[in-house]
């Protein structure tokens, strides 16, 4: 499992990514509660390295402590996102946890018009990828416990996922598990 990391400069971003390699995408996220910060994994990370001197990172963490639960109905496999720009888009958002809802309970399309970029409910896909994955954030333990009840009532597996998530909240998340640059 990767990192995702924490920067800052968004013009060297910018010039950077014109740098990297044709035909390579470089992911980067906006804090959405910290302008002139991005969110990027490490794949990311590296190619935007490799156009010159490491690009300074105020923080990192492993991926993995970004929860991502799947559940029973999932589909279109060859669609899914990264799971690092799965992480880094929920960090983005001070996300601590994810589901794929991309199907309700029945089987069927899940329906829904994301309000912006503040909404916990979002479409992500695979560059290139055919269909686009529906995905709720959470941004507390009990959240993820109250939403995977409510989209899940019937997955034992879900409820545990959202029981057994190890932090509270973004804060503690960062608290628990972030490593300066």
């Amino acid at each position: 499992m990767g990192r995702i990391y924490l920067v800052a400069d968004a013009d060297e971003i910018a010039r950077r990514r014109r740098l990297a390699p044709a035909g390579r995408l470089v992911e980067a996220w906006p804090d959405l509660h910290a302008p002139g910060r991005f969110w990027v994994g490490a794949t990311s990370k590296a190619l935007l390295d490799g156009t010159g001197e490491p690009l300074a990172s105020l923080l990192s963490l492993e991926g993995e402590v970004v929860s991502v639960y799947y559940g029973p109905g999932l589909a279109e496999i060859e669609s899914l996102p990264a799971e690092e720009s799965l992480q880094a888009r929920v960090l983005s958002a001070h996300g601590i946890a994810v589901a794929c809802i991309t199907r309700d309970r029945e089987g069927r399309r899940s329906l829904h018009e994301p309000a912006g970029p503040m909404d916990p409910v979002f479409f992500l896909r695979r560059p290139g990828g055919t269909a686009a994955h529906l995905w709720r954030l959470f941004r507390e333990r009990r959240e993820a416990e109250a939403g995977v009840a409510d989209e899940f009532p019937e997955d034992d597996e879900a409820r545990e996922w959202a029981s057994t998530l190890t932090v509270a909240d973004f804060e503690d998340l960062l608290a628990r598990h972030a490593a300066p640059g």
